[in-house]
């Protein structure tokens, strides 16, 4: 049953990240890609939320794999981010490049650990 958890999980995930990935786009459209910056960091808040939430408060370890894995799976975008960054080397955007993984890495790294925090406050 978990399986199959992750796997429904890991599509509302991703059909999330289209959704997300569209409307910032359509909006704003600019060198960097602020939707996957965006979607990057906001999933690796609900990440750590989850694994604070498990790690700190006995929830059950079925959510982690489900949302952790699933959802975040499905709705974080890494390599998106890795192969924009390859296009605008490509392209001699190095700097917009750097900005690009420089922001997405630090970021998602900090709202997971701001996730953390948040759950353990509950």
């Amino acid at each position: 049953m978990t399986a199959v958890l992750v796997v429904l999980a890991g599509a509302l995930g991703a059909v999330a990240r289209f959704a997300v990935d569209s409307a910032v786009t359509r909006r704003w459209p600019t060198t960097i890609s602020w939707a996957t910056v965006g979607i990057n960091v906001s999933g690796s808040f609900l990440l750590g939320v989850v694994a604070g939430a498990v790690a700190l408060h006995s929830a059950p370890d079925a959510w982690q794999t489900v949302v952790g894995t699933g959802f975040c799976g499905g709705y974080t975008t890494f390599g998106t981010a890795m192969v924009q960054a390859v296009r605008l080397t490509r392209s001699t955007r190095i700097g917009a490049a750097a900005i690009g993984i420089l922001l997405t890495l630090g970021a998602s790294i900090a709202a997971c650990a701001a996730g953390f925090v948040v759950a353990a406050q509950f």
